[in-house]
């Protein structure tokens, strides 16, 4: 008990109180860590026991046994781990494909190079019957003409008229993407190959089935280079009956026009007098744009303006001829393009 009282004569005396609790509070700390003390010792003399030392061991067993189990459970939660990121993938792939367009664009564009790379797999063989031979431009026209039903896209054909020539002959086409290779596909003549750069020869297996299929390559940065092929290629239209396709505007063009045209397939004409023929594809606008990652389905009209005649012409109407060719070229492109999707005469093929 306290032996200084709280209250002193029935009044408050400060002095008091303030003894009187430093005293309370030092006693009550001085029980409790006595308290504490002999508690602590019971519990030591209790783990001694036997019993206690028993129950140890067997929790000391427990947990050694239950470590192979844990790691059990802990690969089957990696596992389920790696099983849940590709449920994910599954699922966001198509979110993403039906609410990304950009997503959609690259995805699209990579089946597009991969497919094609593929299908020259297996073209090549069949192909390599005959050797390098144009004839095997039919075996690539076969397999790709299917790709335009994968992309959804309807191609509609105009002025086939314009194809019935039994003379060899050179055809012109505007170039827009990688996508222009439907079109020329569509229509592609019989015996005729396309005049390409020569890095697409190194492009894999695409490269070996085009040089298969007879594509003429050249070096455009090489001019001396370009002419000889272009020389020897005028020989060889007119001694195998060969076509060409040529795009004179050297490089794809997105801008909605056309590039100015170089002159070595007009040059080619000239040299064996054979006719020109423009071939116009519309623009591709309303369902694919390299610059906004737009890749939909659509249609694209290919006409076929009649040829050119170059019998009787030098080299010197070369550039009177590109421009002329250019401008017919130009007139028609403007007219497609500028035509409502599914308008206009034609078939669709």
């Amino acid at each position: 008990m306290l032996t200084t009282p709280l209250v002193s004569d029935n009044r408050y005396d400060a002095a008091s109180c303030v003894r009187a609790g430093v005293e309370y509070t030092f006693r009550a700390h001085r029980v409790f860590f006595c308290c504490s003390a002999e508690i602590l010792q019971k519990d030591r003399r209790l783990t001694d026991r036997p019993l206690c030392r028993f129950h140890a061991g067997m929790s000391s067993n427990v947990v050694k046994a239950a470590s192979p189990l844990a790691s059990a459970v802990t690969g089957a939660m990696e596992l389920s781990v790696a099983q849940w990121l590709l449920v994910v993938c599954l699922v966001a792939f198509p979110l993403l494909y039906e609410w990304s367009v950009s997503f959609k664009y690259f995805c699209k564009m990579a089946f597009y190079n991969g497919w094609i790379l593929t299908l020259a797999i297996l073209a090549i063989p069949i192909c390599a019957v005959r050797g390098r031979n144009v004839e095997n431009m039919k075996v690539l026209q076969f397999m790709l003409l299917h790709i335009k039903y994968l992309y959804g896209i309807k191609i509609e054909v105009r002025g086939w008229e314009n194809f019935n020539i039994k003379e060899p002959y050179v055809v012109v086409s505007n170039h827009q993407s990688s996508l222009d290779l439907l079109g020329m596909m569509e229509i592609l003549p019989s015996r005729c190959v396309p005049i390409a750069k020569r890095e697409l020869m190194y492009a894999g297996t695409a490269g070996l089935a085009c040089w298969l299929a007879g594509v003429i390559f050249i070096n455009r940065k090489k001019t001396d280079d370009a002419i000889s092929v272009m020389t020897e290629a005028a020989e060889t239209m007119l001694k195998e009956d060969v076509r060409v396709w040529v795009f004179p505007e050297g490089t794809r063009n997105h801008s909605g026009s056309l590039l100015p045209f170089k002159r070595g397939a007009f040059h080619l004409a000239v040299k064996a007098q054979v006719p020109v023929i423009p071939v116009v594809m519309s623009s591709y606008k309303d369902f694919y744009c390299k610059k906004e990652r737009k890749f939909t389905t659509g249609k694209c009209t290919v006409r076929i303006l009649p040829g050119v005649h170059t019998k009787g012409l030098s080299s010197d109407d070369v550039p009177e001829l590109a421009d002329r060719v250019r401008g017919m070229m130009l007139e028609a492109f403007s007219q497609m393009s500028s035509e409502r999707p599914g308008k206009g005469p034609g078939g669709v093929h």
